[in-house]
């Protein structure tokens, strides 16, 4: 069973101690937090990190319940990241070991995930006898 976005949120906002049973979470938390999340994501993606998560073209697209269908490997990975990203919204500040996680966990993901960028050869190597078609009168 994959992660849903909802669940992302969740896991986040308790890396800065925002648990369940202290606080209620307003559906406007939710929502800074998921475009957030989205965003986030998008610049993985950008970065060529592709595991997966659902990317949208707006942000009405986006739902909080939507399985995400990204590895268990990134898990980790995608919620401490998202809350080092909404804690100074919110005045928390997130713990050394939250951080260490979040960076340990992007450069890992970044390592394993990332595909080199197409490149398209415009000049062909010369070798095998080929020659060089510069002098030519």
């Amino acid at each position: 069973m994959s992660w849903t976005k909802k669940q992302f949120i969740k896991k986040a906002f308790g890396e800065i101690g925002y648990t369940s049973y202290d606080y209620d979470l307003q559906p406007e938390q939710f929502q800074d937090a998921l475009s957030t999340l989205d965003a986030m994501m998008a610049e993985w993606n950008a970065a060529g990190i592709r595991i997966g998560y659902p990317l949208i073209s707006t942000q009405s697209d986006s739902e909080l319940e939507t399985e995400t269908s990204v590895p268990d490997s990134a898990v980790r990975a995608i919620y401490t990241n998202l809350s080092v990203s909404i804690a100074p919204s919110l005045g928390k500040m997130v713990s050394s070991e939250t951080k260490s996680a979040a960076s340990v966990g992007y450069k890992r993901l970044f390592s394993i995930s990332t595909m080199p960028n197409e490149q398209q050869i415009t000049e062909l190597p010369r070798g095998a006898g080929a020659k060089a078609f510069d002098n030519v009168n």
